[in-house]
C-alpha cells in the first residue's frame, strides 16, 4: 500500500502556492500513464500536513480547457497519496444576486463537455460506474464555508456549476439557457476534476470564485479575458486566506465516504482485470489487490 501519509492537494491558479506559512517548499515531476499533468506539482508543508499545489493551466497560464489531462493530472496527485481535494475556479455569475469577487461552493454539476471519454480513468478491461449524484465531499465544503465566512467573504453555500467547453465565452442565447435552466455558475474546468477525484477515491470540494456576469447581463458589458483577470487577481488573495485557515483543519484520516467511493463501482471481476490496466490504475486500485 501507499505507505505516504494522507495528504492535500489544491488545484487552481499558478500563484496559489504562495500561502503564507508554506515551508519546505520543492519541486515534483510525475510521469503517470496518461501522460504529463499540467505542470509540476509544487509540494510543502503548513502547519504540519503535507500538501502538493498544481496549476490547473499551467505556470503563466499556457494550456486551454480542453487541452487539460485532467486524468494525468488526478492520477498524479493519488499517486503520492493526496486524498482531499480542493479546487479553486473563476466562474461567470448566471444570477443577479452572485456577484463578481463573490465565493459560490457548489454542490451539484451539469455536464456540458464534448470530451466524456477523457473524463474516466476506467476502460481498457475494467469497468467502473462511481455513485456521482453528490458530486462534491459534503465534509469539505462545510469547511470550506465556516473559513470563507470567517474571512469576510461573501458567500453562497451550494448551487449549479455548468461546465462548458470554451475556450470561447457563452453566445447570449446560450447564457440564457443555462438561466432558464436555473443554473448558477458557468466555468470550464471543474467537473471533470471532480468525476476523476471521486473515481480515484478522494474528497473534493470547489472554491467558485465569481469574476464576471455572464453574457445574459446586458446592462454590463459583456465578458472579456481582460475583465476576468483583474478580477481573478482580486480574487487570489481570499483563496489564499481561505486555504491556510481550512488546511489544517482537514482530517489525518481518510475516512470520508468519497474514500471508499470504489466499493460498490467495480463491475468487472477482479480475475478478468487485464494486468496492463491494473498497472495503470495501481494508486486507486491497490487496496483491491
Amino acid at each position: 500500500m501507499n505507505s505516504l501519509p494522507p495528504s492535500i492537494g489544491i488545484i487552481g491558479g499558478s500563484g496559489l502556492y504562495d500561502i503564507d506559512g508554506v515551508e519546505d517548499r520543492s519541486e515534483v515531476a510525475i510521469d503517470t500513464p496518461f501522460g504529463s499533468p499540467s505542470d509540476t506539482l509544487v509540494s510543502g508543508t503548513l502547519a504540519g500536513r503535507r500538501v502538493f499545489f498544481l496549476p490547473r493551466h499551467g505556470r503563466g497560464h499556457r494550456i486551454l480547457p480542453t487541452e487539460l489531462n485532467h486524468r494525468a493530472n488526478l492520477w498524479a496527485l493519488r499517486s503520492l497519496n493526496v486524498r482531499w481535494i480542493i479546487t479553486v475556479t473563476a466562474v461567470g455569475s448566471l444570477k443577479e444576486e452572485y456577484r463578481p469577487r463573490d465565493v459560490l461552493l457548489p454542490d451539484q454539476f451539469f455536464d456540458r463537455t464534448s470530451r466524456r471519454e477523457h473524463h474516466t480513468f476506467f476502460g481498457r478491461g475494467i469497468v467502473g460506474h462511481v455513485a456521482f449524484a453528490d458530486p462534491i465531499s459534503s465534509g469539505l465544503r462545510e469547511l470550506l464555508r465556516e473559513e470563507a465566512l470567517a474571512c469576510g467573504a461573501r458567500v453562497h453555500d451550494g448551487g449549479t456549476y455548468v461546465n462548458m467547453d470554451g475556450p470561447a465565452f457563452s453566445t447570449r442565447a446560450e447564457s440564457r439557457a443555462n438561466r432558464q435552466l436555473g443554473f448558477d455558475v458557468i466555468g470550464m474546468t471543474n467537473l471533470p476534476e471532480a468525476k476523476l477525484a471521486r473515481e480515484a477515491e478522494i474528497a473534493l470540494a470547489t472554491l467558485a470564485m465569481i469574476t464576471d456576469y455572464d453574457c445574459w447581463k446586458t446592462d454590463e458589458e459583456h465578458v472579456t479575458a481582460e475583465a476576468v483577470m483583474a478580477h481573478v487577481a482580486a480574487n487570489a488573495a481570499m483563496a489564499k486566506a481561505v486555504l491556510a485557515r481550512v488546511i489544517p483543519r482537514i482530517p489525518q484520516v481518510a475516512d470520508w465516504p468519497e474514500h471508499r467511493a470504489l466499493d460498490t463501482a467495480l463491475m468487472t471481476p477482479r480475475s478478468l482485470w487485464p494486468e496492463d490496466t491494473v498497472a495503470s490504475l495501481r494508486p486507486m486500485l491497490e487496496r483491491f489487490l
